[in-house]
């Protein structure tokens, strides 16, 4: 395309300036992997990127180190935010894992088109971010250890951007339980403006007995009041699946629920333990599941308003019943404003499954 042109940003070349990148040296010479990652100490923010547009965030790829001797929280201690065209508000501000996927702090590989995670704790990032006058992509560390390896790369394009780009955004979202019995989690709210809603992400600790994924997703478009304009039939249907993920094909007493991960939508994650092992005291405890669903060929449009919510409903032998779980959603969404005026992200401690 004329005009456009590649660029790259990692920690040997942090400008992303063409014929700057690969120059530190190591023991092996000059241009031989000098600079593989940079430190982040605790409580500090890192930027990963600080470009003039206009162009194309293409592709993110980062990894750390998931556990410490401070603690195991890390993938979701730490905060990606990304801000566009200049703004003091974030587009993005998500912790890290769930941004990729990753909920409970806990590595789970994910073959999505827009967002994949590779061994071992490889996260990608397809989702095409455009930008008009510039881009800043940070990594704050709410983690009470340093950090000594951040491994990331930026790759972007500078040049034209399409007039009718929008420009994209990600939240994070958490019901702690809290809600009353009836009342839906807010995935996503305050949207005002034109826009397309791109996927949902959901990180749900089941703290109630029996099947926990029979509620709807429900989104309300522009004029929506009482009842959406579109709602799935329950979550693990949202998330592709079926029959609540179990395999019955196979003779066994017990049902054997099966994980997957395909391009639009997967349950990447179940665990009936708690494997961050917060403590030495840590025992079995609630069932944690992990599920995504991404509309890039189904897309949500609205012109005015978006409002999306998600049903705690259950299931067991006499019917129905309303839940009140943990659920942690993160919502992935473009729209004609480089930033929304929506709720600040909770601090680390309140983000935690207790």
């Amino acid at each position: 395309m004329p005009g456009v042109r590649s660029r790259s940003i990692n920690a040997e070349n942090p400008t992303g300036a063409p014929g700057l990148g690969a120059r530190t040296a190591s023991p092996l010479g000059p241009g031989r992997k000098g600079t593989a990652y940079l430190p982040l100490p605790a409580g500090e923010t890192l930027t990963l990127a600080d470009i003039e547009g206009p162009g194309v965030i293409r592709h993110i790829w980062i990894t750390v180190a998931d556990r410490t001797e401070a603690g195991p929280f890390v993938l979701r201690d730490l905060v990606l935010r990304a801000y566009w065209d200049g703004s003091d508000t974030p587009s993005v501000e998500v912790p890290l894992g769930d941004f990729f996927c990753n909920g409970f702090a806990t590595r789970a590989l994910v073959t999505s088109v827009p967002i994949v995670v590779a061994p071992t704790g490889g996260m990608n990032s397809y989702i095409p971010m455009p930008f008009r006058t510039g881009a800043r992509i940070t990594l704050e560390s709410q983690h009470p250890g340093d950090l000594e390896h951040i491994f990331f790369q930026i790759d972007y394009t500078t040049g034209p951007v399409e007039a009718d780009a929008g420009y994209f955004h990600a939240q994070w979202r958490r019901s702690n339980g809290t809600t009353a019995l009836g009342e839906d989690h807010v995935i996503l709210d305050g949207v005002e403006g034109s826009g397309v809603y791109l996927g949902t992400y959901v990180a749900l600790a089941s703290l109630t007995r029996f099947w926990w994924g029979e509620g709807e997703v429900k989104f309300y478009v522009d004029g929506d009041s009482d009842f959406p304009t579109l709602c799935s039939t329950g979550l693990e249907d949202y998330a592709g699946g079926a029959w609540a993920f179990q395999d019955e094909l196979r003779a066994s007493p017990e049902p054997v629920v099966q994980t997957f991960s395909a391009p639009y939508f997967g349950y990447p994650y179940r665990s009936i333990a708690d494997t961050t092992k917060a403590s030495p005291f840590s025992t079995p405890t609630a069932p944690m599941h992990g599920l995504y669903r991404f509309h890039v060929p189904d897309p949500i449009y609205f012109d005015e308003r978006l409002r999306v919510t998600l049903q705690q409903i259950g299931a067991w032998d006499h019917g129905l019943f309303e839940r009140q779980d943990d659920i942690s959603t993160t919502a992935y969404w473009y729209q004609n404003a480089p930033a929304a005026a929506l709720p600040a992200l909770p601090s680390a401690r309140e983000r935690w499954p207790r």
